[in-house]
């Protein structure tokens, strides 16, 4: 029986707050690298994005997270080449002015085939990009799409794709990828490293957890400002912690709240927070 003390989300929040020192990570007390598997830097048209990504920086330091898998993502979608090679740009600007901080991935849309194959190669292949960053632009399963799983089987990479199960909703995002269509997508590619986003960024997530069941090869990504109980203990008992990656998408109140306050053993979280992650950069010589 796990007798690990609780700590509820509602106590984190009130009592220590989003930045306190206090409030971090490392307070399980665990030596493995804390990794944020899940984030994002500002985009450059916005006049404060340089103190906004100090502060990022700054609030990853406070909590213990010592480093931010991130991405940038053009205002204005579906992105241009011109837009994700931008953004791509950026957030490499980022990672050599924040050294060890900051991973990337690159962002592209798939439907331009080329482009986005061309763009990846090069942050990849030449900029030491950790991964592929896709959005809403098309479902994964969509063929447009298979063309840059395949790149990042032979380059072994993950790749971070936008996700959700929003029934009550009008269709707000048509081409969202769900669990069904990430289940689907990894029994055509079982060998690739595809992680499904935000299992709290709003949505179903008890369905978004029950799809992924039987998609052994499928990871999630814990982020998410929705703070309902319940949501890690369900995904450990379900799809084994092996299978999870510790991420905020900047929501870190909710994110790291809902990982202190989570009734799992200590081994259970360290591979959350880290171990899993390490394992997938690993596979590229990259931890």
């Amino acid at each position: 029986m796990n007798t690990q003390p609780t700590l509820s989300r509602r106590s984190f929040t009130k009592g220590m707050g989003f930045l306190s020192a206090g409030a971090g990570l490392r307070a399980d007390n665990s030596s493995v690298k804390v990794i944020d598997a899940h984030d994002h830097l500002s985009h450059h048209g916005r006049p404060d994005w340089q103190e906004t990504d100090r502060k990022f920086i700054d609030a990853c330091d406070k909590l213990g997270i010592q480093q931010a898998a991130c991405s940038i993502l053009p205002p204005r979608r579906p992105a241009t080449p011109e837009g994700f090679r931008e953004c791509n740009q950026w957030v490499y600007d980022a990672m050599r002015r924040f050294p060890g901080r900051v991973l990337c991935y690159a962002f592209v849309n798939p439907g331009y085939g080329k482009e986005a194959i061309d763009e990846v190669r090069r942050c990849v292949e030449d900029r030491g990009f950790i991964g592929i960053k896709l959005y809403n632009d098309y479902v994964v399963t969509e063929p447009v799409v298979w063309p840059l799983i395949e790149l990042s089987i032979r380059l072994r990479v993950p790749i971070l794709h936008h996700a959700g199960h929003t029934t009550w909703l009008a269709a707000p995002q048509p081409r969202i990828s769900d669990g069904a269509a990430f289940a689907e997508i990894g029994r055509r590619y079982p060998e690739a490293m595809i992680i499904c986003a935000h299992i709290c960024g709003g949505g179903d997530w008890e369905w978004e957890i029950k799809a992924l069941r039987n998609a052994s090869s499928i990871y999630l990504d814990t982020s998410g400002s929705v703070v309902d109980e319940g949501v890690m203990e369900m995904a450990v008992e379900i799809l084994g912690a092996d299978r999870l990656l510790f991420a905020c998408d900047t929501s870190f109140t909710a994110s790291v709240g809902r990982m202190r306050s989570a009734n799992l053993s200590p081994a259970d979280k360290e591979k959350i927070y880290g171990r899993n992650m390490q394992r997938i950069l690993s596979r590229r010589g990259k931890s």
